[in-house]
């Protein structure tokens, strides 16, 4: 069974959505590259069109773009899975290759063309969150009156 996360960035809001797809929607991904776009219909988001930016495979690796095969360690100075640190020092890091394939996870997906629906409609809005309830205080434990001692 294939399945993948799907982080959906919003360039005009500054916001994510989260969305899973499995089975005949996710093997519309295995194959496709970082750069390459996808049509939303392939994930019933008619009239959006997506770019893929990265993603991470089920160890958590992220997806590196230039890196042919599944995972390879490479000698980093700078980019994706590394932290920037002293300048001139380089590290030895895992990273997954840049084509989707069954072991990848999360895959990163950025909006190129926005359709009619709303990706938002899915998640409550600000100010219309479930209201709950405040926790009733606790009350703080009798104590005993002591016997006073002479």
């Amino acid at each position: 069974m294939v399945e993948f996360k799907l982080t959906i960035g919003d360039p005009k809001t500054s916001k994510c959505f989260q969305k899973t797809v499995s089975e005949n929607d996710a093997k519309a991904f295995i194959g496709l590259k970082i750069g390459d776009t996808v049509k939303g219909e392939s994930i019933n988001l008619t009239g959006y069109e997506f770019l893929i930016t990265g993603g991470s495979d089920f160890c958590g690796f992220p997806m590196r773009k230039g890196i042919i095969g599944a995972r390879k360690k490479i000698l980093a100075e700078k980019g994706v899975g590394f932290r920037k640190g002293k300048k001139g020092v380089r590290q030895r890091k895992t990273v997954c290759g840049e084509v989707i394939n069954e072991k990848i996870s999360q895959i990163n997906l950025k909006i190129l063309k926005h359709g009619k629906a709303p990706l938002a409609a899915e998640a409550p809005k600000e100010g219309e969150e479930e209201k709950k309830e405040a926790p009733a205080p606790k009350e703080a434990p009798k104590e005993e009156a002591k016997p006073e001692s002479k």
